[in-house]
């Protein structure tokens, strides 16, 4: 998830943009990556082609790249490919691995969507993905998910495989403690950033991973 992030051994921030991200979100974002550490920014628009999409997405990769924050495009390789984003996340139905990383070269950071699939994070690991995602741990409104995993799912990933988790789907300051614990890596979040205030919302969530941190080790 970009080389400074691959490089934290702790569980970190992972937002991901809302569907909105026109008017004056730039400097919402420039806000809440000022506030404290972001591993990455997810780019997630839908409706939009990708002239529109590309113009959106300049000013917001120029602020994450000013704060060392990888800048990940959602589903598109053609439009991560056009921006030279740091990588990009595919859904199960948003392409295949290999072919990502023939269009995008080594260095991009990919990852996957596996649900709540043992089967699917090995998969998308032995495909050369950077990272897996495994959600909705929690009601979103965000994005709708019939897929719950357990907490058992990320201490079992850590146990085994090396390749970085990422936990998704309603993840709040309040709820996070119990994910940070168990083994993820990063915190895929969004409308507790966005539905207030980001810079609050992203101290908040510092405040309790390093909380979560400080009560437990991670190797469960």
């Amino acid at each position: 998830m970009g080389a400074t992030a691959a490089a934290m051994a702790s569980c970190d921030l992972y937002l991901i943009s809302p569907l909105d991200v026109s008017g004056g979100f730039p400097d919402r974002l420039e806000r809440a990556l000022a506030t404290g550490p972001v591993a990455a920014f997810q780019f997630r628009v839908k409706g939009v082609d990708e002239h529109e999409a590309a113009r959106l997405a300049g000013p917001l990769q120029d602020i994450c790249a000013a704060h060392d924050c990888a800048f990940i495009v959602n589903d598109s390789v053609a439009l991560a490919k056009r921006l030279k984003a740091d990588g990009v996340h595919l859904g199960q139905g948003d392409g295949d691995v290999r072919e990502a990383r023939e269009a995008l070269g080594r260095e991009a950071q990919i990852g996957v969507t596996c649900h709540a699939s043992r089967h699917l994070a090995m998969e998308a690991g032995e495909a050369g993905a950077d990272y897996v995602a495994f959600g909705a741990f929690f009601p979103s409104s965000t994005k709708e998910s019939e897929h719950r995993p357990e907490l058992e799912l990320l201490a079992w990933w850590q146990e085994i495989f090396e390749i970085p988790c990422v936990a998704i789907g309603g993840i709040t300051p309040e709820n996070c403690p119990p994910l940070v614990r168990a083994g993820a890596d990063f915190l895929a979040v969004s409308h507790a950033v966005w539905g207030g205030d980001e810079a609050e919302g992203v101290a908040a969530f510092h405040r309790a991973i390093a909380a979560a941190n400080s009560q437990a080790p991670r190797d469960m």
